[in-house]
């Protein structure tokens, strides 16, 4: 028999029951939903910066960064507005390697993923409780979004997900920003194909159910570089890819025309260091031209609380065991040089 069913997973209903969020944490959630918003609506001037770990593989440092990083969300508070990354699932290129908490809440430990939807909700919700940050998490698989659909802020459609179906019509039932990225290939008609299908009402099947979704008018763009047939890395977040992606969305009848940066993944060739130049030039488009200036919302920022990556079993506290972050020295200058310049 090729496939073994292990077990059933406990519904969506019973885990937001069991492990429940108080009035006061709905509220705080609601109020943050809305500024995001008025962000994505122009509304609002400040800045997006979505930033942290590659990928959340252990609850105590990621609870460290996380309450670094309010710290910091105070001091620039006039100009940025910080959503945590709190990535979960991870994709994998082959389908093999450490695949996020969802699946192995201990690295070092066989796949569990009743543990793993426990540990995740218990992350987000210590993390709003104890900081006041709703996150970001990865939309590795539609079907779990029900885990999390009360507490999550932002959400991202990965490079290896964008074309797929299921994720579009999930995401267009979604009430929080959806943020398409463009395939590993480039193509950027993909991304927006996407960003379509998901600000669209749509019918299908959704966790045994038939669903009816009204569309998310805050679908949206993410560029994170690509590949391209010999596996070499390429970038798309110079003035001209900026400049171009502007023209593209002034030419579809699309909502809320709006843009997040990935700054490492192709478009750093994964040289996490350079997320810090990557960051400061599309300030520098920004200020070179309105439209640009109109499309950005933000960043996307892969950072930890120390610089690189390490192998599972390293143990090193608070560095990344997926793809390399910046520590937290640079991102704490790289938070501060972006609010002066912006």
């Amino acid at each position: 028999m090729p496939m073994n069913i292990i077990r059933e997973l406990p519904r969506p209903t019973e885990i937001k029951e069991q492990y429940a969020l108080s009035p006061e944490l709905k509220a705080v959630k609601a109020q943050r939903d809305e500024e995001i918003k008025a962000i994505f609506r122009g509304e609002s001037k400040k800045f997006l910066l979505i930033i942290g770990p590659c990928s959340a593989d252990s609850e105590e440092p990621v609870l460290e960064y996380i309450t670094r990083l309010r710290e910091l969300q105070e001091k620039v508070k006039d100009k940025i507005f910080i959503i945590p990354r709190i990535y979960t699932g991870k994709p994998r290129t082959t389908g093999d390697g450490y695949k996020g908490m969802l699946h192995q809440p201990n690295p070092t430990e066989m796949p569990d993923l009743k543990s793993g939807i426990v540990a995740v909700r218990n992350l987000h919700i210590k993390a709003l409780r104890e900081t006041g940050f709703t996150a970001a998490d990865e939309m590795l698989y539609p079907e779990n979004y029900s885990y999390l659909d009360d507490i999550l802020a932002y959400i991202a459609v990965g490079a290896r997900s964008v074309e797929n179906q299921q994720h579009r019509l999930v995401s267009s039932g979604v009430s929080i920003p959806v943020g398409m990225k463009n395939p590993t290939g480039g193509d950027i008609s993909v991304m927006m194909n996407a960003i379509t299908a998901a600000q669209h009402s749509h019918a299908f099947i959704y966790r045994a159910s038939e669903a009816r979704s009204d569309g998310n008018p805050y679908a949206h763009a993410i560029l994170r570089g690509y590949v391209n047939d010999r596996g070499q890395s390429f970038p798309n977040y110079h003035y001209e890819d900026l400049y171009r992606l502007a023209q593209v969305y002034a030419e579809k009848n699309l909502a809320n025309p709006a843009l997040i940066v990935d700054t490492n993944h192709s478009n750093s060739g994964k040289q996490y260091l350079e997320q810090i130049r990557i960051a400061k030039e599309i300030l520098h488009s920004m200020r070179h031209s309105e439209d640009i200036n109109k499309l950005v919302k933000g960043l996307m920022i892969e950072s930890y609380l120390e610089d690189g990556s390490q192998k599972i079993g390293e143990d090193i506290y608070g560095k990344s065991i997926t793809d390399p972050c910046l520590g937290w020295e640079k991102s704490e200058r790289l938070v501060l040089d972006i609010a002066e310049l912006l």
